[in-house]
């Protein structure tokens, strides 16, 4: 899926960004959308109704049939290549857990600066383009990486945006606090 995104999968800043993309999508509070870590890869996304029930979207591991569902709604559209079906007969247990807090600092970033609001999650997103770059050219190790979009979030304005030259300034300031964050996080090849 690319270098960045294999990195913030890692960190689950994926899931950071895709709780506040539900938030806009689905006017959904934060609160009411849960992260779940699924070793399968099988369920890409599910949703509790208010009745209880619940219906998910089911396919290999692998991102083509979530992205051409997303993109064909509401059509059906035939899938081909080998090796995206599911294996009914090889599919026997599917396991999710909370993520652990500690241990993925990204995600509550995440949650924070869609709490904050204003210009917290575009300097979010832009601290942590800045930070997995520098991390993937060995300038940052990957621990890092959360403690420079911290501290990116940390010197940012809560103000809001009321133009497009509002949020390209904003992305702007956060890309360059970042980088002044990675060069005093940068550390020896041998903390790598």
């Amino acid at each position: 899926m690319g270098s960045r995104i294999t990195i913030d999968s890692a960190t689950m800043m994926n899931k950071g960004l895709e709780i506040i993309e539900a938030h806009w999508l689905f006017d959904l509070p934060s609160e009411r959308i849960d992260v779940l870590i699924h070793p399968e890869s099988v369920v890409h996304s599910m949703i509790e109704f208010q009745d209880g029930a619940v219906m998910a979207q089911l396919s290999v591991a692998d991102m083509r049939l979530p992205i051409q569902y997303a993109l064909t709604y509401p059509e059906r559209v035939e899938l081909r290549g080998d090796g995206l079906s599911l294996d009914w007969t090889a599919a026997r247990e599917m396991h999710f857990d909370p993520p652990q807090r500690e241990r993925f600092p990204c995600l509550e970033l995440a949650r924070a600066a869609l709490a904050a609001g204003g210009a917290l999650p575009c300097a979010l997103n832009a601290a942590d383009e800045v930070a997995v770059a520098a991390f993937l050219e060995k300038k940052l190790p990957f621990q890092g990486i959360p403690r420079v979009i911290e501290g990116v979030l940390s010197k940012t304005s809560r103000r809001g945006f009321n133009s497009l030259d509002d949020f390209l300034a904003a992305d702007f300031e956060a890309r360059q606090r970042a980088g002044e964050a990675v060069a005093a996080n940068s550390s020896s090849p041998s903390q790598m």
